[in-house]
């Protein structure tokens, strides 16, 4: 799906890249993985894709443009993200602190 000019992949993905599995108003990230350079909306939609590989962004790379703003389409870096507060820093939209939770599933912590 098109979303604000990105492809995110991912189970029943609304406007603003809530998806079949996180779809509370405040989940509204997409996150590039790094095994296939693609946006996804959650590590479900990920796995429901059928990529196996491993997707842990490694410290050296925080500097890429890998979180998608899904009120916005602004791309943070993953440095950006993770210093957010949940918040976007172009367009101030909440984004779900819970995400804090699966981090290591996504970043090298």
């Amino acid at each position: 799906m098109l979303i604000k000019g990105q492809v995110v992949e991912g189970c029943k993905i609304d406007e603003e890249t809530r998806c079949a599995h996180y779809h509370k108003e405040i989940d509204r990230i997409a996150i590039k993985f790094y095994c296939c350079d693609t946006y996804f909306p959650c590590y479900e939609c990920h796995a429901a894709k059928g990529c196996g590989h491993p997707a842990v962004w490694p410290k050296e790379e925080f500097n890429a443009k890998a979180i998608l703003c899904g009120a916005c389409g602004h791309e943070l870096t993953i440095e950006e993200y993770l210093d957010c507060k949940s918040e976007c820093p172009i367009c101030t939209a909440a984004f779900n602190p819970g995400c804090n939770l699966h981090r290591h599933l996504y970043f090298q912590i």
